[in-house]
């Protein structure tokens, strides 16, 4: 019997494994370090290395190279063993649980894609809050990032799979604020937030895909360092709307396209700000790194 066990052991690990080994090695990390890390032998990174593995199908490759890329950025942050563990469980399992694995194993398996979807569609993905910890851990260790807190503070919000409420997503309580000039913030907690809460569960209801944002300022500077990160940014104008209407605003532009940032002008009585979103809250916080890295 094939089970997904199976398939993930023997179709997904080694590609996962050597790309992460990859995106290590390419940082400066030695091979028994790594070795280390992945629970393989110094031989084996070094075969992946030499790029002698299995390499799946394009779009799988494709979902396991973005995962990969996270991983090695939460090792390389200096997550526990038991964190980078756990990360790749829960990641693994949305993958399963969204359906984007289960066409490529059901032709391994010989299964239908709805039995896929069936066994694992009843368990809940857990472990948000743990993710959202890590991201957090990653935002306020950004050098520079005390700089893109707003007037009104940033908050950083995350629906997971399954969240319908703004009790059900992920954020930080009080907001993130400036503590004697460095960023500060209490740890995550469900349904410590209601406007970026919302405006997050909208977006998601038009682009399941899309499920964190955060909120930094806006002024010239900023606005530049977005176009140098090659990132997709929409404009609009709140001013004057409700906390309502904007959020409808805001998500009505993911209705038809992706955006990396959503440019806020604001007006009378509203600070201009920038909302970042992304896949997820590592995802969030890398387009945040990459900003910041072309600031200067």
């Amino acid at each position: 019997m094939r089970t997904p066990s199976v398939y993930i052991a023997e179709e997904l690990m080694p590609y996962l494994r050597a790309r992460i080994a990859e995106i290590l090695y390419r940082e400066g990390l030695r091979q028994a370090r790594i070795a280390g890390y992945l629970g393989i032998t110094q031989a084996m990174v070094s075969k992946y290395l030499g790029g002698n593995y299995k390499r799946p199908p394009v779009d799988v490759a494709s979902l396991l190279d973005s995962l990969a890329e996270d991983i090695a950025r939460l090792i390389l942050l200096g997550a526990s063993r038991d964190e980078v563990v756990a990360f790749t469980s829960r990641k693994l399992f949305e993958l399963f649980s969204s359906g984007k694995l289960c066409g490529h194993y059901s032709s391994y398996a010989g299964v239908s894609e709805e039995t896929c979807r069936a066994l694992f569609s009843s368990a809940m993905v857990g472990g948000a809050l743990e993710e959202m910890k890590l991201a957090l851990r990653e935002l306020l260790s950004l050098p520079g990032f005390s700089g893109l807190i707003p007037e009104v503070r940033s908050n950083l919000a995350y629906a997971p799979p399954g969240a319908k409420s703004p009790a059900d997503v992920i954020a930080i309580p009080g907001r993130i604020t400036l503590v004697k000039g460095r960023p500060y913030a209490l740890p995550p907690e469900p349904g410590a937030s209601k406007f970026t809460a919302s405006l997050i569960l909208a977006v998601t209801e038009r682009n399941p895909e899309i499920r964190s944002v955060i909120n930094v300022r806006l002024d010239a500077k900023i606005k530049k360092a977005l176009s140098k990160a090659n990132l997709n940014v929409v404009q609009v104008k709140t001013g004057g709307m409700s906390d309502e209407e904007a959020i409808d605003v805001m998500a009505k532009l993911f209705e038809e396209k992706t955006w990396d940032a959503v440019l806020d002008e604001g007006g009378e009585g509203v600070e201009p700000l920038v909302y970042i979103f992304g896949r997820d809250p590592l995802d969030t916080v890398k387009k945040v790194k990459a900003i910041l890295g072309v600031m200067g």
